[in-house]
C-alpha cells in the first residue's frame, strides 16, 4: 500500500490532475462542465481525473440535482508539507556538516 505522501505525489504528478486541483484551489467550487471548458480534454476524461483526485482525498464532490460540484481540499496536502519540512531539515543539516568540514579543511 502506498504511503499517504506517495499517493499525493503520484496523483499530482499528472499535469492535468494538478491543473484541475490548482483551478479548484484558486477559483473555488466548480462543476465538471466548468472544469471541462478550461481543461482542453473531454468531459469523461475530466470526470476520470476528478475520480482519481477524490480517491486521493484532494477533492470532494457535492451533488446538486444532476450535477456534481467539486471543491479542493487543500488541507489534504499536509503530508506533503510534512515531508517537505523533513527534507528541508535533512538537507540543512547536511549543508551545515559540509560547511563545518570545509572550515576544518581550511585550517
Amino acid at each position: 500500500m502506498l504511503e499517504r505522501h506517495d499517493l499525493l505525489f503520484k496523483t499530482l504528478g499528472d499535469p492535468t490532475r494538478r491543473a484541475i486541483f490548482e483551478r479548484l484551489c484558486r477559483e473555488g467550487e466548480q462543476t465538471v462542465a466548468a472544469l471541462t471548458t478550461h481543461a482542453g480534454i473531454s468531459q469523461p476524461a475530466v470526470s476520470k481525473h476528478l475520480g482519481v483526485l477524490k480517491q486521493a482525498g484532494l477533492v470532494a464532490g457535492r451533488d446538486a440535482g444532476r450535477q456534481t460540484h467539486y471543491s479542493a481540499l487543500p488541507g489534504s496536502l499536509a503530508p506533503l508539507n510534512d515531508w517537505t519540512r523533513e527534507m528541508e531539515t535533512f538537507w540543512e543539516r547536511r549543508f551545515d556538516d559540509l560547511e563545518d568540514l570545509l572550515k576544518r579543511m581550511d585550517q
